[in-house]
């Protein structure tokens, strides 16, 4: 049996900075508040007219393939994740296709939200166990901006969430190569009204309104204290699950990557584990909370950086709206 490696990791955000002291000016927040809470200091947001979900990612692929040393063409298979498409159909998978100009190969969307990279990731890995594609584009790319409530009663959403893409390139190798050991994947739908966005939702007689449009149901929701306490606990067990599977020990992690949910759960993780600042890679200070983007845009900052050497044990973690909840150890 094959085992998937990842062979070229690449990213984009948007140009447009914003900052906390830009937020404070248009809702009832500040710096000193948004720091402490969640450890963001300035996130990106899209340019409307340039950016798009698609053109984001498909700038992150573009760079991802250059890294892999491998052309479009041999891309067998496209899984993206997202939960904010540029169409409410068809899907963002065929349009980033669409751009790398290979027709005829498959493209499937994700739609797990902050898990959703991972749970992409793993549906990746089994083709490539299986033997029915070598070659596997998996990408996380979001808008967030747009959704968010940007008046005092949002504040607490719209100073986390930001927009980028992430991408990597999944090759099948020998199963003695470094690679993907094992992907695990959880969910518990009893919270999924505790952060989701409702509308446009398809039961309502009338799908959208100028009356659904200014109610609260069509900007996202977030219960933030409910969120934190059970993301620091699936967080810890769903990293500990990849670590027993594989016979490991947290001692030998290298690097790990969470979810960039909020800093402070992060640290706290960090904390749990026992890891040294040099073994968990954050970077939602200057980027934010941009969703299924996030591991793979920090994947691709950490390997430029130097972070991700070769045969490194390196841990990827998520969890968020669903509840879904999702970890994968590879060796680099």
């Amino acid at each position: 049996m094959k085992k998937s490696r990842i062979t070229g990791v690449g990213h984009y955000v948007p140009d447009q900075i914003i900052t906390n002291e830009y937020l404070s000016s248009i809702m009832d927040t500040n710096n000193e508040w948004i720091v402490e809470r969640t450890g963001i200091e300035e996130r990106r947001w899209f340019t409307p007219g340039k950016d798009t979900v698609t053109s984001m990612s498909f700038e992150a692929s573009k760079m991802a393939l250059e890294r892999a040393g491998i052309d479009a063409k041999e891309i067998d298979f496209i899984v993206f994740a997202t939960i904010t498409p540029d169409y409410f159909v068809p899907g963002n998978g065929v349009l980033l296709q669409r751009e790398l100009g290979i027709p005829g190969i498959p493209a499937l969307d994700v739609r797990n939200a902050c898990s959703g990279f991972i749970y992409a990731l793993s549906v990746a890995d089994q083709f490539i166990k299986t033997g029915m594609y070598k070659t596997i584009l998996v990408v996380g790319a979001e808008i967030q901006s747009s959704a968010l409530d940007k008046s005092d009663a949002g504040r607490s959403s719209a100073v986390i969430f930001a927009d980028g893409a992430g991408a990597a390139v999944l090759q099948a190798v020998e199963s003695d190569q470094h690679g993907i050991l094992s992907t695990h994947l959880h969910a518990d739908g009893e919270h999924a009204e505790e952060l989701y966005l409702k509308d446009p939702g398809s039961s309502r007689e009338v799908r959208l309104s100028p009356e659904i449009i200014n109610e609260p149901s069509f900007k996202m929701f977030m219960n933030g204290n409910t969120v934190f306490k059970h993301a620091v606990v699936r967080f810890s067990e769903v990293i500990n699950e990849a670590l027993e599977a594989n016979g490991k020990d947290k001692s030998e992690i290298d690097l790990l990557v969470p979810h960039q949910a909020n800093l402070r759960i992060s640290n706290y993780i960090q904390q749990k584990m026992g890891l040294s600042d040099d073994k968990v890679f954050n970077n939602i200070m200057k980027l934010g909370n941009t969703t299924a983007g996030t591991i793979p845009i920090a994947l691709s900052q950490a390997w430029e950086q130097g972070r991700l050497k070769e045969g490194d044990l390196v841990v990827l973690a998520a969890f968020g709206s669903g509840f879904t909840w999702a970890s994968a150890l590879l060796n680099w």
